[in-house]
């Protein structure tokens, strides 16, 4: 019991330091955002977005070789990370690993196909990169260099595009559950007006008592009711930050 009571104290405490990372990195304070993903991964070192969020400190600083580590290790951890996969094709494609890198872009734009701009983007990047192969086979070594040069300039801006618009963002508390600090999948709101997630606050009257944990009042699970509202701001708020905030990630 005290196992448990320790790791979920440690996993709210992490979830603590992301947001202290996401808030410098907004202030474009990398070495500071690091430093807080950091302490949030030594502490939950299971969470890929952990890791992905540093990864796009990394970038930011361009740091290749870091943003390679950290992005093979969120793959490790969920196999379906748009971002993750993303940011290891850019870091492969630094250090000219050209097959890899295109591999991990493909399947970044297969994962993530439909969800603007970074499907698009994904796919920008890769018709440049193929352009670029058949530059260096058909074209003269001068001739090359200079196709190949220009090409990796504009490789450069779409990817500074896209890490400008996959900035790592503070989810309004509105939308998040105030017993797991997580963004809302089935919102339900009680008698009294407060939106908690389903499966949370019947764990806690299961588990705690009968009682609502915000407003103490009496609680029965019969009259929790589908936040129909909730629900539905969450679902437009997931379509436009879909990298950040996936399921699963």
């Amino acid at each position: 019991m005290v196992t448990g009571a320790a790791s979920a104290m440690a996993a709210k405490q992490a979830e603590r330091l992301k947001e202290d990372g996401n808030s410098c990195f907004k202030k474009e304070r990398f070495g500071a955002a690091i430093d807080a993903y950091t302490g949030a991964i030594t502490l939950s070192p299971k969470v890929p977005v952990y890791w992905t969020n540093r990864a796009l400190c990394h970038m930011k600083r361009k740091d290749w070789i870091r943003v390679e580590e950290d992005c093979r290790k969120a793959v490790q951890l969920d196999h379906n990370s748009v971002k993750a996969h993303y940011m290891l094709g850019l870091a492969l494609l630094q250090r000219e690993d050209y097959p890899e890198g295109v591999k991990a872009l493909q399947r970044a734009l297969d994962l993530g196909r439909g969800a603007n701009p970074t499907g698009e983007t994904c796919e920008v990047a890769l018709n440049q990169q193929r352009a670029l192969d058949m530059s260096r086979t058909e074209e003269s070594s001068e001739e090359a260099y200079t196709s190949y040069t220009e090409q990796l300039k504009a490789l450069d801006r779409v990817f500074e595009k896209v890490a400008e618009d996959d900035k790592p963002t503070e989810v309004p508390d509105y939308l998040c559950c105030n017993i797991t600090l997580e963004i809302f999948r089935d919102p339900v709101i009680s008698p009294s007006g407060v939106t908690y997630e389903r499966a949370a606050i019947l764990e806690h009257i299961d588990k705690v008592g009968k009682f609502d944990p915000i407003t103490r009042e009496k609680l029965d699970p019969s009259k929790l009711v589908p936040n129909l509202a909730i629900k539905e701001a969450v679902a437009s708020y997931l379509e436009k930050h879909v990298w950040a905030y996936k399921v699963g990630s």
